[in-house]
C-alpha cells in the first residue's frame, strides 16, 4: 500500500487523503472498497483528489482497464488521466524504480481506456452489445441539430406544422422529449412541470415521438438520449448487467450532482451493492435542472446502499479569501435539504466583499467599468476580471459601456464548432459513408452537388434504399444532365470512403479536396473556413477509426468556429463576460455579479417552486465562489421596462433579493454608487443687483392674481 509519507499523497489534506485511499488493499487483487460519496465544496481540490484516487487504485494492483471513470467532458477525463499519470510516475520515482520502469508505469495509467463522458462510454458499450439490443453496430449518432431537423421533418409530415393553434417548434419538441427521457417522468408530468404551454398537445406529441423513435430505427441512427436509454434498458436485463459489471472493479464518477435520474439509475444497476463506486460532487453547485440534472442523486446517494455509503467532506478551500467564503457559507446556511459544510480558506483579506446598491443598470455598468480601469492602472490584467449574470441579455448595457471606454471583452456563448455549416458538410460526408442508411446526412450532402435540389436528393436516397444501401449502386442513379460530372465525382468519393479496404488515415483529406470547390462557391471567406477543415484533419489522426472520430466529435465537440469570428482583436487582454452556468468550474481574481435582486436571484420563473428557489440559491453560490480576491454583488434599484405602451411605466423598482438576509449582508461591505451622468449642472446665478447682497425675489403669485 502507498505509504502516507509519499510526497504526492502527503501533500493532500486529511479529508483528501481519506477519500483518495478509501478501501482495503488486498494482495494480488487490488483495492476492495465500498461505496463512497465525496462532497467536494467549491475550490477544495476535487479534481486533484479524484486523480489521486485513480492513482492509488493503479499503484496498489488494480488493473487500469478495469476502472470506469465517468466525467462530463472528454477534456476532464484527459486531465484526470494526465494527473494520475504524473502521480504514478512520482511515486515510482520515490520507490527507486529505474527510469524505464517509470515509463512502464506511465503506460500503465494510459490503459485507463474506459474514461470519458457518459455518452461517449455509452456509445462504445452499445456497439459491443449491439446484437443483444437489436442494434446494428454501425449506427450513427445524431447531434442535437440533426435530431431537431429529423423531428421537424416528422412534425411536418404528420401535419402538425399546419395546425390552427401554435404547435411547438422542432427545438421545443426535442427539449420536451429529452427532458422526459432523462428525468424518467411521464410526458404529462413533464409538460405540467416544465412546458405548461404545451399541455394541450400531449396526444399529438406522443404520436410525434413514436414516429421519431421508429424513424431513427429505420435509418440506423441514435440521438444523444438514445445512448443513455439503450444503456439503461440493457442494465435492466440481469444477465447483461452482470456481464458488463464484471468488466469493472471500480467506478469513479465526477460532477455527480449534475447527473440525471437516468444516469443515476445506470450507476446503481451497474453496481447494486456499491462495491468500488466513488462519486464526487457538490450538491451546493447543482444548477442544471433545466438539463434534467437531479440533485436528488447526490442527496440520496448514501441511503441507496446497505450499509450506507461512506461520506467524505472536502471543506478546505484553496481558491478564495476567508471573507468571500464567509459570505458563501452564510448564503448556504439559509438553504433547505443539503449536505452541510463550512468552507475554510487559507487566505485572509483586509477587505470584505462588496454589496453595491446602484440607481439602475446604467449606473451598474459605469461602476464596473470604472473599477476595472482603476484596477488595470495598478497593474491588474483585464483577464483577471469576470462579470457574471443570470441571463445573457443582462449584460447588454454593460457591453455598450465597455465598448465606449475601449475595454475589450469576450462573452461566453454562441454556436459550437459542429454547428458551423462548412464543418457540418464535411462531417455529413463521412457520416453518410459510414452509414449509407443515414438519410439525414445523405440529404444534406447530395444537395451540395450543383444541380441537385431537394427533390432529386430524395429520389437519389430512394434509389439507394431500393438497392439495399450499397454504395456502389448510387452511381446508377439518373442525375440531372447538368449535374452529372459533379455527381459522378461524388459517387467515386462515396464508393472509396464506403469501401472497408480504404484505410481511415487520409479520408478527411479526400473529403476536403472534394469539398473545397463547393465550399468556395457556397461560403464567403473560404480560406478562413478551410482552416477549420484542416483542423478536422489534424483531429482525425488522434482516433483509431472513422466511427470513433465521428462519435467522439459529436458527443464532445470543440467550441470555436470561424462562423463566429469577427475582426481579430489586436488586444491580447480582455474582460470575461459569462452566464453563471457557463462559469461553473472557472475562477477569477475579481468577480462582479449583475442584478442581484428578486426576479433575477431568484428568477421570477422559479417563484412558487421551493426546489427551484433552492437551485437559484445554489446558482448565486456558484457565482460568489468563482472569486479569488474580490467579490462585488451589484443590486440596481430600478430596472428599465421595455415594450410598454406610451402610458406605461418607464421602469420598476427592484426588490432586495430574498437571499440577502441580514446574516448574509453582515458579511459584506455595504456601499452605494450613484452615476454622475445626467446630474443637473446648470447653476443658479447669484441674483445680485447693484451690489445688493440679498438674492432677487419675484412675487410670481401676485403677478398671476393680477392677470384676473
Amino acid at each position: 500500500m502507498i505509504k502516507a509519507g509519499t510526497a504526492s499523497f502527503a501533500a493532500l489534506n486529511t479529508a483528501q487523503r481519506r477519500a483518495a485511499t478509501h478501501g482495503t488493499v488486498v494482495a494480488g487483487e487490488g483495492v476492495r472498497a465500498g461505496p463512497m460519496l465525496v462532497i467536494a465544496g467549491a475550490g477544495t481540490g476535487k479534481t486533484n483528489t479524484l486523480a489521486h484516487r485513480a492513482a492509488h487504485l493503479v499503484l496498489n494492483g488494480t488493473d487500469p482497464a478495469r476502472i470506469l471513470m465517468l466525467t462530463f467532458t472528454r477534456r476532464a477525463a484527459q486531465e484526470m488521466i494526465r494527473r494520475a499519470q504524473a502521480i504514478v510516475a512520482e511515486v515510482m520515482a520515490e520507490r527507486g524504480r529505474p527510469g524505464d520502469r517509470g515509463m512502464d508505469d506511465r503506460q500503465l495509467v494510459s490503459r485507463l481506456a474506459w474514461s470519458g463522458t457518459f455518452h461517449s462510454v455509452g456509445n462504445r458499450i452499445l456497439r459491443l452489445y449491439a446484437t443483444h439490443l437489436g442494434l446494428d453496430p454501425g449506427f450513427s449518432v445524431l447531434d442535437r441539430a440533426d435530431a431537431a431537423d429529423l423531428m421537424d421533418v416528422i412534425r411536418h409530415e404528420l401535419g402538425f406544422s399546419a395546425k390552427e393553434k401554435r404547435f411547438p417548434r422542432k427545438d421545443a419538441c426535442l427539449a420536451i422529449y429529452s427532458y422526459r427521457v432523462n428525468t424518467r417522468l411521464t410526458l404529462e408530468r413533464t409538460l405540467d412541470e416544465q412546458f405548461p404551454w404545451c399541455r394541450d398537445w400531449a396526444a399529438d406529441l406522443t404520436r410525434l415521438y413514436r414516429e421519431y423513435v421508429g424513424r431513427k430505427q429505420r435509418v440506423n441512427v441514435l440521438d444523444y438520449d438514445d445512448l443513455l436509454l439503450y444503456w439503461h434498458a440493457m442494465m435492466q436485463t440481469p444477465a447483461l448487467a452482470r456481464g458488463l459489471a464484471g468488466n469493472f472493479d471500480h467506478v469513479l464518477v465526477d460532477e455527480y450532482q449534475d447527473t440525471s435520474a437516468l444516469q443515476g439509475e445506470i450507476i446503481l444497476a451497474l453496481k447494486p451493492d456499491g462495491a468500488g463506486v466513488t462519486v464526487v460532487g457538490d450538491d451546493a453547485q447543482a444548477i442544471y435542472s433545466f438539463r434534467a440534472a437531479s440533485v436528488e442523486n447526490i442527496l440520496g446517494f448514501a441511503d441507496r446502499y446497505s450499509p450506507k455509503a461512506e461520506i467524505v467532506v472536502l471543506a478546505q478551500n484553496y481558491r478564495s479569501t476567508q471573507q468571500i467564503l464567509d459570505c458563501a457559507n452564510a448564503l448556504m446556511a439559509g438553504g433547505a435539504r443539503q449536505h452541510r459544510k463550512t468552507l475554510i480558506g487559507n487566505r485572509q483579506s483586509v477587505h470584505r466583499p462588496s454589496y453595491v446598491t446602484l440607481d439602475d443598470a446604467s449606473a451598474q455598468a459605469e461602476y464596473i467599468a470604472a473599477r476595472i480601469l482603476a484596477t488595470r492602472e495598478t497593474g491588474g490584467s483585464l483577464k483577471r476580471h469576470a462579470i457574471l449574470f443570470r441571463s445573457s441579455h443582462h449584460s447588454d448595457l454593460l457591453e455598450v459601456e465597455l465598448a465606449r471606454r475601449n475595454i475589450p471583452f469576450v462573452k461566453y456563448g454562441g454556436l459550437k464548432f459542429l454547428e458551423a455549416a462548412h464543418v457540418k458538410d464535411v462531417l455529413c460526408v463521412l457520416r453518410f459513408a459510414d452509414n449509407p442508411r443515414n438519410a439525414i446526412a445523405g440529404f444534406r450532402v447530395l444537395k451540395l452537388i450543383p444541380g441537385i435540389g431537394p427533390a432529386h436528393a430524395k429520389q437519389a436516397l430512394e434509389h439507394l434504399e431500393s438497392n439495399a444501401h450499397r454504395a456502389t449502386s448510387l452511381v446508377r442513379f439518373e442525375a440531372p444532365q447538368p449535374s452529372k460530372p459533379d455527381f459522378g465525382r461524388f459517387c467515386a468519393l462515396f464508393e472509396k470512403l464506403a469501401d472497408p479496404a480504404t484505410p481511415w488515415p487520409g479520408q478527411v483529406g479526400l473529403v476536403r479536396e472534394w469539398y473545397k470547390p463547393h465550399m468556395e462557391s457556397i461560403h464567403g471567406a473560404a480560406w478562413v473556413r478551410m482552416g477549420d477543415i484542416e483542423q478536422l484533419e489534424h483531429l482525425s489522426v488522434q482516433h483509431p477509426s472513422r466511427e470513433r472520430f465521428l462519435s467522439e466529435l459529436t458527443l464532445d465537440p470543440p467550441v470555436v468556429s470561424s462562423d463566429l469570428a469577427g475582426v481579430p482583436s489586436r488586444d491580447e487582454d480582455y474582460v470575461i463576460l459569462s452566464t453563471i452556468h457557463s462559469a461553473k468550474g472557472q475562477e477569477w481574481d475579481f468577480v462582479y455579479v449583475l442584478n442581484v435582486a428578486d426576479g433575477n436571484f431568484p428568477s421570477e420563473f422559479s417563484t412558487g417552486k421551493p426546489d427551484m428557489i433552492e437551485e437559484e440559491r445554489r446558482l448565486l453560490y456558484v457565482a460568489m465562489t468563482r472569486a479569488r480576491n474580490e467579490l462585488h454583488l451589484c443590486a440596481p434599484l430600478r430596472y428599465l421596462v421595455t415594450q410598454q405602451p406610451k402610458t406605461g411605466d418607464a421602469h420598476v423598482f427592484g426588490a432586495k433579493s430574498r437571499f440577502m438576509t441580514d446574516r448574509v449582508l453582515d458579511c459584506f461591505e455595504r456601499t452605494s454608487f450613484r452615476s454622475l451622468r445626467g446630474v443637473e449642472t446648470l447653476r443658479d446665478g447669484d441674483g445680485n443687483v447693484d451690489g445688493d447682497k440679498d438674492r432677487t425675489r419675484v412675487d410670481v403669485v401676485a403677478q398671476l392674481k393680477d392677470m384676473w
